[in-house]
């Protein structure tokens, strides 16, 4: 077990989320950057999908209760086991009764706390992920709380304490152009490739809204509700871009100028609120060298683990 102590932050239970039932109006949800997801579990030997806590920026006191091993990864976090300090991207042995305090995220905006064997909570339809709007999957179907234990998968063996390279944050995002990119005057298009966009303080795991040069369409383009998806990105009468995020609904009826490709789907969720970024046009099969990058980086970290096991 692992018994939340303290807690003044939004954290949740997170997978790699939810798929098959968007028909039903169920979306993904799931971790909002699965690669540093993906990157703690195969640190810990862990299936890629295992279930996580997912801390967005502020500070979590946890006690573990039963010997285990734990990493975190995303974003940079201050923390301490027993007031002494543990760093992202390294993976830690420890003991029933230990203490990990996290203080604050100093770069970044989503961390994970990845632990040996994964969190042993039910799945609901296919997943463990948290989904605040069905409450479904991870603890209750909420947001963790003060006083909750969560449980541990039991482990016969704590493993030793090993590092990997970690994933670089940055400020230039890829995408491709969506369906109604043609529909935005030229004026427009040139704007979102070449000015760059503030993350509003109102974006959330549903959506990221961006300030900057107001994008207009050609003429009015009335448009039904289709199907939306994580990196799609919508342009309501405003002009101003939503990215929509894991979090959201699974249809929308706003053109679409954009896509943010999956391999950067978890840099854009580590966006701080306030920070300013630019998109880059790239083809498919640039999207697609960048996706195969991101395998390399996850075929490294399993090599890694299995020279020391």
């Amino acid at each position: 077990m692992m018994k939340i102590l303290k807690i003044q932050t939004f954290a949740t239970l997170q997978d790699l989320g939810r798929f098959g039932f968007r028909s039903l109006g169920i979306g993904q949800c799931g971790a909002m950057d699965t690669l540093a997801l993906k990157a703690g579990n195969l640190l810990l030997a862990n299936q890629q999908n295992a279930c996580a806590i997912e801390i967005a920026l502020g500070s979590m006191t946890v006690q573990f209760e039963q010997d285990s091993s734990f990493c975190i990864t995303g974003a940079f976090y201050e923390a301490y086991l027993d007031n002494e300090p543990v760093y992202s991207y390294w993976r830690y042995p420890v003991r029933a009764g230990q203490i990990l305090q996290f203080v604050k995220a100093n770069y970044g905006m989503y961390g994970y706390l990845c632990v040996q064997g994964g969190f042993d909570v039910p799945l609901e339809l296919g997943s463990r992920s948290t989904d605040l709007k069905t409450q479904l999957g991870g603890w209750q179907g909420r947001a963790l709380q003060e006083g909750d234990q969560l449980p541990l998968n039991p482990q016969s063996q704590v493993l030793s304490n090993i590092g990997i390279a970690p994933i670089l944050l940055t400020d230039r995002l890829h995408a491709l152009p969506s369906s109604e990119y043609e529909a935005f005057t030229k004026t427009s298009q040139y704007h979102w490739w070449q000015k760059s966009w503030c993350l509003q303080s109102n974006s959330n795991r549903q959506g990221y809204r961006f300030e900057g040069e107001a994008l207009s369409l050609k003429k009015p383009l009335e448009m039904l509700s289709h199907a939306v998806q994580f990196g799609t990105v919508q342009v309501p009468p405003s002009g101003q871009p939503i990215v929509l995020m894991a979090d959201t609904q699974t249809t929308g009826g706003y053109p679409k100028i954009a896509c943010v490709i999956q391999a950067d789907l978890g840099r854009l969720a580590q966006v701080r609120l306030g920070s300013r970024i630019r998109f880059k046009c790239v083809t498919p099969e640039q999207a697609m060298k960048l996706q195969q990058k991101d395998l390399a980086y996850l075929h490294q970290i399993e090599r890694i683990v299995n020279e020391n096991r």
